[in-house]
């Protein structure tokens, strides 16, 4: 007789956490356990069963213990980002509002595409005790809670509702997480009552595991009709976006663009994928772009977009090219390269990439084209070197300060920023030292992922190259929205950098309502009529008290020299300069962007910019 499979009595929490800490990558030849650890909140709803687990598990799978749970999934997000999608972390968090507090950075981790594992509390499946502490009721559906309210945010979503259904459940989420095409958050609800339940689970469930991110070739009839559209062009541009990174082919497209000469423009996510020197760098495209940039898109007649989902700051809400212009689109998700009638290659970027150059042949860009192009980016780059100078009692500016630590970083320093007036200046202004060290967080715009997005790609960096620094750009706004990671950083000893650019409120918002020709109303601090005697926060005094070294500096000169000291250092270093609500703004380089506006009205400056916002639209190609 064959003798029964050898069996783990465990919980439910035990099994996922014994399993996870089984499951291991190939990265290049060497192997790293595919889940780098967690980021955890414990609450009544995982304190007991899961927290039990995660004790045990310590050394395996270090628990991280976070500050805010939407900070953690934002920490997630910039650890997944710095190890290129390849690993990730779990966060954990009760029951009610503690698992609801991840939604917002569930929702970044989707639309960037993004691995991260959410284990979170819920309501007892008996039902004895119901309504338990935090469980949102719903009169007409028993079953539907707040943890329902994942299902829009997250590539897998389940409820574990029997011990047994991890065996299944578990490798679903993790093939979800590691799909190129279906990339993004996996989430699991666990019952308070199931994380404790036992079950005796087969043995060979928990044996290791090697994963390896698969690389799906692209069909040979779509690279046969993309080499066929290329090899007609005559004003071809390369759309490089963060998909290039992830794919690990920023070789291969350097090589294909050197072979073929054609030029390179680069979206937000794909910033960095060519060094700021690179001849055929023609700099960043769309609404927080480049005049260079989309002075050839205006002109280009063939575009090969690899790896970006074609957002509307990249595209100037499709008015950023012309009308005749064809594109090809080269993404590993089907769902990003059929957009906008594109001609499209489904698989991985290196692979397609590959089988491009192998098929296109002799085939080089018109020189006219290139000397157009390379000339247009001189322009661009003696406008930046000018934007981020200082001096001549030129009012303090975000450009200014990015050149400042642009001067004086590592090549291989990695650079955070977010939402808010930053990401246009960083991406128009940065110029790029080394491949893959800008992560502007702009897939979901979300204001707040700076420093806890900084916070968990330097515990990445660590893991890899743990000599260089992680430079957060925050504005005020954001420092307020989410600053406690700076907490963490210190009492992890995960040290940052970060400069805190105060402008008195949401200054960029302010400057979008005065564009519109609104006037300025609660954006910033002095235009808001609830507030009598607006005050400046001691952004220094308040870090400090966090245990961060910090120091306020008066001017760009200033910044230089505390920037130095913060990079000797070796505690979390925060620097605060003011700069200027209203002057220094990079006013070169923007696409159109499309932004609603009153169709009536009775204040004549916002008439006048509506006419001038609906006169824009002509240029916008109707999903052709």
């Amino acid at each position: 007789m064959t003798p029964p499979p050898e069996t783990l009595r465990l919980t439910t929490a035990q099994a996922i956490i014994r399993w996870l800490s089984n499951q291991f990558i190939d990265i290049d030849g060497e192997e790293y356990r595919l889940c780098g650890g967690g980021f955890g909140i414990f609450g009544h709803g995982n304190v007991t069963c899961l927290g039990e687990a995660l004790y045990q598990a310590q050394e395996a799978l270090p628990l991280y213990r976070g500050q805010n749970e939407q900070s953690m999934g934002f920490a997630a997000a910039g650890y997944a980002k710095q190890w290129l999608r390849q690993r990730f972390m779990f966060c954990t968090a009760s029951a009610g509002p503690g698992t609801s507090n991840l939604l917002t950075s569930a929702a970044l981790a989707h639309a960037n595409r993004l691995p991260m594992l959410m284990l979170c509390g819920d309501a007892f499946l008996t039902r004895l005790p119901d309504p338990v502490l935090q469980q949102m009721e719903n009169f007409g559906d028993p079953t539907f809670g707040v943890n329902d309210a994942f299902k829009p945010v997250s590539r897998y979503w389940d409820r574990i509702t029997h011990p047994a259904q991890v065996i299944q459940s578990l490798p679903a989420a993790v093939a979800t997480m590691l799909d190129p095409g279906d990339c993004g958050p996996a989430f699991l609800g666990l019952p308070q009552d199931v994380q404790g339940w036992t079950y005796d689970y087969p043995a060979v469930f928990f044996e290791k595991k090697v994963h390896r991110i698969r690389r799906t070739t692209p069909d040979a009839a779509e690279i046969d009709d993309a080499v066929a559209l290329l090899r007609s062009a005559q004003r071809p541009m390369i759309i490089a976006g963060g998909g290039v990174q992830y794919s690990r082919a920023v070789q291969e497209l350097t090589k294909f663009a050197e072979d073929h000469q054609i030029p390179v423009v680069e979206t937000i996510a794909g910033r960095a994928n060519l060094t700021n020197d690179h001849p055929l760098n023609i700099g960043p495209i769309g609404v927080t772009g480049s005049d260079s940039a989309n002075a050839i898109a205006a002109q280009a007649d063939v575009i090969l977009a690899v790896g970006t989902r074609l957002q509307d700051f990249t595209t100037g809400s499709w008015t950023a090219f012309a009308q005749d212009a064809r594109f090809i689109s080269v993404n590993a998700a089907r769902h990003d390269a059929g957009k906008h009638r594109a001609l499209p290659v489904v698989g991985d970027a290196k692979c397609a990439i590959r089988a491009l150059a192998a098929n296109l042949g002799d085939y080089r860009t018109p020189e006219n084209w290139i000397q157009l192009a390379r000339e247009e980016r001189r322009k661009w780059s003696a406008y930046v070197a000018e934007n981020v100078s200082y001096g001549d009692n030129r009012p303090n500016s975000y450009a200014q300060a990015i050149g400042v630590v642009n001067a004086l970083c590592d090549p291989r320093d990695r650079i955070v920023a977010a939402a808010g007036g930053l990401p246009a200046e960083v991406t128009a202004n940065w110029r790029t030292l080394s491949p893959g060290t800008v992560d502007v967080e702009f897939g979901f715009s979300c204001m707040g992922y700076e420093i806890a997005g900084a916070w968990g790609a330097r515990i990445a960096q660590c893991e890899q190259e743990p000599g260089n620094d992680t430079i957060v750009f925050v504005g005020d706004g954001s420092y307020m929205l989410m600053n406690s990671d700076i907490y963490s950083s210190v009492l992890s000893q995960k040290k940052l950098i970060v400069l805190v650019l105060d402008n008195g409120g949401f200054a960029v918002i302010n400057k979008l309502q005065n564009n519109t020709g609104n006037a300025s109303f609660n954006n910033l601090l002095s235009d808001c009529p609830t507030i009598p005697d607006p005050f400046g926060v001691d952004f220094a005094a308040h870090a400090q008290a966090m245990g961060a070294e910090t120091e306020t500096v008066a001017n760009p000169t200033e910044l230089a020299a505390a920037f130095q000291r913060a990079q000797a250092c070796e505690r979390t270093s925060v620097i605060v300069m003011r700069v200027d609500a209203y002057e220094g703004w990079t006013t070169e380089g923007h696409a159109w962007w499309e932004v609603g506006t009153p169709h009536i009205t009775d204040d004549k400056n916002v008439e006048a910019a509506h006419l001038d916002w609906e006169e824009g639209r002509n240029r916008q190609r109707r999903g052709v």
